[in-house]
């Protein structure tokens, strides 16, 4: 494995991804690893080339047969160990503390009084706000652990086993309702002694040589779309390897309203080799009659390959293909230990015999990372911070089967709700916003005569990184003003709706 300096074990809590990005997001270098994975690491001591370790919380009982085990033989390492929640737990039940049911659950905000401000809480108040979030909790600890905090009602809320760098916390400091949660993580990378060495530059440095030793002389296509991920991929390589990248931009009909000419325009400056090809007939023949959205996924998916895949003959010594793949679409379609939430155009719609290798200088990184890496690659912030686009497009937004009259509707209808809160000045503070064109109609009135149009959903988000999020509060006076101008200027539409639901439950995209 590729030496991080913080290992996350994943105990299949909802939170991981989040351990993973506070440990970054304080110069540390992390990645989230199985529990497979870790035990054979620790089996075979690879576990000592990494400075510290985190247990993830996760839902299983620690005392449960089937319930997730971490190999004992780390405890015996010098290697520095935290353990949140259920990760806490395995630390406690390993060195001889009881595990019980809980009499009083705790979920949701607590607070923990701090008995000793040496470690874990230096720096901190004597009371502080948590999140908590368990059924079961240790007591009756032995003489090999200490105890640093617990709760008003008495719950142990964090340990330490004495005379090693090992700790636990009962809470989620992670989230960010454990106010000081990040405070304490950076204790624990202190106390561990680990490198705060991971920048965007050093990332660069590091994938730069990683990417010159496989590609060398070859060639390789990348598939850019105009968005973020895809355009940090082609600027990223093209300076790695100059005279070696050759874009693709498909225009497969189902882009924003006048996309293909801003992303043209706005990549003018990057001196990139793109070639435009138009496929939106070859798309909308495709998606016919199709109204699953994780065939349609898998359709798009497909087709982006087969295109690439005709380009890439035409292009002399092209071996590999370049995705804008990040972290969070690879947890979100689904892991060995993570359940698949949806699938992703560039997660797992490869043919098993495509003609070229793959390159994914950005599945290790979080969105928010990637913008910081066009930044530093000297791309225009105007670029870098481009709302997301998913891969499949205004697809994922038509509900049912798509045509052309649907995708103009939500093209039309997108630009005007994108324009308005550009005229409001809310976009800054949204991650971001679309429309969502529903299967259901309903009964209005136009013009004095019955109507019997379909339902436009309006979404609108704050995020960092999409893993999630919160419905953005557009004030109801702003809502029903541009409800007014979409049914008036946008035909086929007689009722908008705002969508308030948050990620989780739900997911940012409707399909």
């Amino acid at each position: 494995m590729e030496k991080y300096n913080v290992l996350v074990v994943d105990f299949g809590s909802q939170y991981n991804q989040l351990i993973v990005r506070k440990v970054r997001e304080l110069n540390v270098s992390s990645i989230l690893v199985k529990v497979d994975q870790i035990n054979q690491m620790i089996e075979s001591k690879e576990i000592l080339n990494h400075q510290a370790i985190i247990f993830s919380g996760g839902p299983d009982v620690v005392t449960d047969d089937g319930a997730l085990r971490i190999n004992e033989k780390i405890f015996d390492m010098d290697i520095p160990i935290l353990g949140i929640c259920y990760g806490m737990q395995l630390i406690g039940e390993f060195y001889g503390a009881k595990l019980v049911e809980s009499k009083v659950k705790e979920y949701g905000s607590q607070q923990i009084n701090v008995l000793n401000k040496d470690n874990l809480f230096k720096e901190l108040s004597a009371v502080e706000d948590v999140w908590m979030s368990h059924g079961y909790e240790l007591q009756d600890l032995s003489d090999k652990l200490e105890l640093l905090a617990t709760t008003n009602d008495n719950v142990i809320g964090s340990i330490k086993v004495k005379d090693k760098n090992i700790y636990g916390m009962q809470f989620h400091p992670e989230v960010t309702d454990s106010i000081n949660g990040v405070k304490m993580i950076d204790n624990f990378l202190t106390l561990a002694n680990v490198k705060k060495d991971y920048t965007m530059k050093n990332y660069i440095d590091e994938k730069s040589k990683e990417i010159v030793d496989i590609v060398k002389d070859k060639n390789i296509i990348c598939g850019l779309s105009g968005g973020v991920d895809s355009t940090v991929v082609a600027a990223m390589l093209s300076k790695i390897l100059p005279g070696q990248v050759k874009c693709i931009f498909v225009d497969h009909g189902l882009l924003r309203k006048n996309e293909v000419e801003l992303v043209l325009d706005s990549l003018k400056d990057l001196d990139l080799d793109i070639k435009l090809i138009n496929a939106k007939e070859l798309f909308l023949e495709n998606l016919k009659g199709v109204e699953n959205p994780e065939k349609k996924r898998k359709i798009i998916g497909k087709l982006f390959v087969d295109i690439f895949d005709q380009e890439a003959k035409k292009i002399k010594d092209a071996k590999f293909l370049a995705q804008g793949t990040l972290y969070t679409d690879i947890i979100e379609s689904g892991t060995d230990t993570a359940q698949t939430i949806k699938s992703h155009h560039n997660v797992g719609g490869l043919p098993e015999d495509m003609e070229f290798d793959l390159i994914e200088p950005l599945n290790v990184l979080f969105k928010d990372e990637v913008r910081k890496l066009g930044l530093e690659l000297g791309l225009p912030e105007k670029l870098v911070y481009r709302q997301p686009f998913p891969g499949p497009g205004l697809a994922i937004r038509i509900m049912g089967e798509i045509t052309q009259e649907k995708v103009d509707v939500v093209k039309e209808s997108d630009f005007i709700f994108r324009e308005f809160l550009e005229e409001k000045g809310l976009s800054k503070d949204i991650w971001q916003s679309f429309t969502v064109l529903t299967n259901t109609k309903t009964v209005g009135v136009k013009g004095d005569e019955r109507s019997y149009e379909y339902v436009l959903a309006l979404r609108a988000i704050s995020s960092i990184d999409g893993m999630t999020a919160r419905a953005y509060p557009i004030p109801i006076d702003l809502l029903c003003e541009v409800s007014t101008k979409i049914t008036n200027n946008t035909k086929h539409i007689n009722r908008v709706v705002y969508d308030i639901t948050n990620k989780p439950p739900a997911t940012v995209e409707w399909e």
